[in-house]
This record gives C-alpha cells, sequence and structure tokens, in this order.
C-alpha cells in the first residue's frame, strides 16, 4: 500500500507541482495551503509523513510540527520541514526541539526530497508503533527520546548527524552497514547521485572522538563496505 503524506505549503502552485511529482513515484498525497486545515487533515487523514513548509501565514510549520507530534490516539508521525532561506539556524534548532525529524532546504532537487521522505520512513517502520527506548552500552546511555548520549555520565555534544549515525549502528548492532545505506538511511541522500564515502567517515571520526576510546574500538570498519557497532 502506498505510503500517504500530508504536503502542506501556503503557495498553492508548489503544493500542486510536488504532489504530482510525489504521486508519480509511489506516495499517495493529501494536500493543502491552509495550515490550520492541516492539523484538521493530520488528525483525520492519518498519513505516514507529514511535509510542511516552514513559513506560513497563521499557524507555521515549527507549530504545525509540534501538534502533529501532540497527536497521541496513534502512533507516532514524522515531520520533514521545508525550511527557505529566512528560516534561521535558532528556528532550525527549535524545529527539532519540538520534534522535526529532517529539513530539506530550499532550492532543493526532488529525487533529494523523495529520498529524505523515503530514509525517515524506513527509520519509523523498523519498529512501528513503538516507543524509543534508552540504551545502555559500555558506559554509554543513549536516549532517542531525548536526544541525549551520556558516556560515563557526562554528555557527549554530538551533532544531529552524528547523533542519527550511532542512532542506526545501535539499532541495526552487529551488523555491518554499507557506505551507500549510511548515507541514504542518515543523509536522505540519492546514492545514484551521491555515494562520497568520505561524509560518513568524517562522521565516523568524530563520533569515535566524542565517544571516547573504549567506545570507539566498538565501531568497527569493515573493509571494502562500511562500518559496524560491535
Amino acid at each position: 500500500m502506498a505510503k500517504k503524506i500530508l504536503l502542506v505549503d501556503d503557495d498553492k502552485q508548489v503544493v500542486e507541482v510536488l504532489a504530482c511529482y510525489l504521486e508519480n513515484h509511489g506516495f499517495s498525497v493529501v494536500y493543502t495551503d491552509n495550515s490550520s486545515e492541516a492539523v484538521v487533515l493530520a488528525r483525520e487523514s492519518r498519513p505516514d509523513l507529514v511535509l510542511t513548509d516552514a513559513e506560513m501565514p497563521g499557524l507555521d510549520g515549527f507549530g504545525l510540527c509540534r501538534a502533529v507530534k501532540g497527536l497521541t490516539d496513534r502512533p507516532p508521525v514524522p515531520v520533514i520541514i521545508i525550511s527557505g532561506k529566512d528560516t534561521g539556524e535558532e528556528d532550525i534548532i527549535s524545529g527539532y526541539s519540538e520534534g522535526a525529524d529532517d529539513y530539506i532546504v530550499k532550492p532543493f532537487s526532488f529525487p533529494v526530497l523523495a529520498a529524505k521522505i523515503n530514509a525517515v520512513l524506513r527509520r519509523y517502520s523498523a519498529c512501528p508503533g513503538a516507543s524509543p527506548e534508552r540504551v545502555s552500552r559500555l558506559g554509554m546511555v543513549f536516549d532517542p527520546a531525548a536526544r541525549t548520549v551520556l558516556v560515563d555520565g557526562k554528555p557527549a555534544p554530538l551533532t544531529r548527524k552524528e547523533f542519527d549515525l550511532l542512532a542506526l549502528l545501535l539499532e541495526k548492532e552487529n551488523r555491518a552497514l554499507s557506505v551507500p545505506y549510511i548515507l541514504e538511511t542518515v543523509w536522505g541522500y540519492d546514492t545514484a547521485n551521491y555515494n562520497d564515502p568520505h561524509t560518513v567517515e568524517v562522521h565516523v571520526y568524530s563520533l569515535r572522538k566524542k565517544l571516547g576510546p573504549a567506545l570507539a574500538s566498538h565501531i568497527v570498519s569493515v573493509m571494502g563496505h562500511g562500518y559496524k557497532f560491535e
């Protein structure tokens, strides 16, 4: 069954173009140019994912994200926010604190948008309906709900992508993950167009450094393939 996307943007032309593209790529799309109506649609149409513009009159994308995440009578619904040139870093950080699952910045390519949507949907379908739980390993406490990592009781200052990378490695513990799979799942890249292993390599290096030598030794390089947490 096609995944249902709730698409919200106050620009009717943008909504129609995006809806046409997504429908042509296997998604079912419900859309509106009214953010207040979007709250009703999120409740009644039960979408699998919400894709919303950040800057809208009245209820903006961040407020809509908060409203969607506040729906407690159904499994969690992921939200991707489309940010424009006037969306600052503080707004993006605030959006993540409200539960946004990813961002895509204008202008963007449609294939990258589709890749991000599929990556977020995969993360949610891995544990449908389940609430994320803390993971304790080797003196580390990983809390996906609070998006925090403690190592020997002290916060590890991970970036968003480092956190997401660690989350994937822990979720697939003892499984070797290929670089293309990591790029697609964590970054939402279309690996047909972008498949640079250096991106993953740099983030793994930084993640190991921030977690400390004891934990770093458990993030293992699999020659010619990728990485795993063992």
